[in-house]
């Protein structure tokens, strides 16, 4: 598997993107000192209402800083902000209906730059020092930028000229060997291939509809997350589903299908040794039935419980630490308000809860 992770000058970075800087920004010189092992979270904010924000846990000390963004810069964050990736000391922060992405010295979550003319961004991945690509809700396009002038260097073409129902909008990224995989979500149902040394498009895999994450395993195979879609749906629905397919055939090895058709799954992640998955279920007719599910890769069958009940929160979104597999679970409550982070242990002991911004929607881990 190729490595995700290269090393970026910082003053490179800074002087290729120098001329992108938002005239507002501002040194507030807040003395965040944020410097060892923990998460950010990126709170999406309201839909236009442009109070997403950014915070970052403390896992060692259990504290939190909240709207470091701002904070630090005297800028909003924007309007929904979606993912974050961190390169070497660069944070790349994706704020999706702001069509930009925000560029941040990781230690002082200052900022350095913006990447603009997106569409829709929704994610991030590095594919080498010069080259990483961009997925996007509506662009029918992966841009594909240098990160280290901040510039769009080119695009992959995902059309497939279907206008009613706007396919491939591209959501999630993987990379296996030189093969980037993309999972496409809003009415779809399929799992693009491409090809990272020519970019371009070289195949597609039709899954259980509306796939809306995905993680590689110990073996290397994709595991991917399906929620069906929902009811009147002009694109119809199905259960959801869980599939695992062989990325060196490029098909599907097998399908575990939820029999409940109320269960509405996502947030699929992995564990440390990347043999264990967990995603979340919110079931509005059974409530009982919501909360943080695990299933062992080696498995055939869904388990029917849950590890951790939501308890009539809103489990919102879900990440397991990289480093040591604790959970962490962002409960939305009615999504005006601030929201709740859990954190549990990997055998799911409870270890801290602290509040964040709205609607917690992702997370972003720092190793040191």
């Amino acid at each position: 598997m190729k490595n995700n992770y290269f090393s970026l000058s910082f003053l490179t970075i800074f002087l290729a993107v120098s001329c992108m800087n938002d005239d507002s920004a501002q040194d507030f010189q807040k003395n965040l000192k944020h410097h060892g092992i923990g998460v950010f979270i990126v709170n999406e904010g309201n839909f236009m209402y442009g109070n997403a924000s950014l915070s970052f846990y403390d896992a060692r000390n259990k504290t939190v800083e909240n709207d470091i963004f701002y904070n630090t810069n005297g800028l909003p964050l924007g309007d929904v902000a979606q993912s974050m990736v961190i390169v070497d000391s660069t944070a790349f922060v994706v704020i999706n209906n702001s069509g930009k992405i925000y560029m941040l010295n990781l230690n002082t979550f200052k900022y350095i730059g913006k990447i603009t003319g997106l569409t829709s961004p929704r994610y991030f991945l590095p594919i080498s020092s010069t080259k990483a690509y961009i997925s996007d809700l509506y662009a029918k396009s992966i841009s594909v930028i240098n990160p280290k002038t901040g510039f769009k260097i080119g695009s992959i073409d995902v059309n497939n000229n279907n206008l009613q129902f706007y396919q491939h909008p591209t959501e999630h990224m993987v990379i296996s060997g030189k093969y980037v995989y993309v999972n496409c979500h809003s009415f779809d149902d399929k799992i693009l291939k491409i090809d990272s040394e020519t970019d371009k498009l070289t195949d597609s895999l039709t899954v259980t509809k509306q796939p809306n994450s995905m993680v590689l395993d110990k073996n290397d195979k994709l595991w991917v997350l399906s929620d069906g879609g929902f009811p009147e749906s002009p694109y119809g629905q199905v259960n959801a589903a869980i599939s695992l397919v062989d990325l060196s055939t490029f098909s599907t090895e097998k399908t575990m299908v939820f029999t409940d058709s109320h269960s509405t799954p996502k947030s699929l992640y992995i564990n440390k040794s990347k043999d264990t998955l967990y995603y979340i279920i919110n079931n509005s007719v059974s409530p009982n039935i919501s909360g943080v599910y695990r299933l062992a890769i080696d498995e055939n069958s869904l388990p029917q419980q849950a590890i951790i009940p939501s308890d009539n929160h809103l489990f919102y979104s879900l990440a397991i630490d990289p480093e040591n597999s604790d959970i962490y679970v962002a409960d939305a409550k009615n999504y005006m308000q601030r929201g709740d982070i859990y954190r549990f242990s990997p055998n799911c002991t409870p270890i801290d809860t602290f509040q964040v911004g709205i609607i917690p929607g992702g997370f972003c881990f720092k190793a040191k």
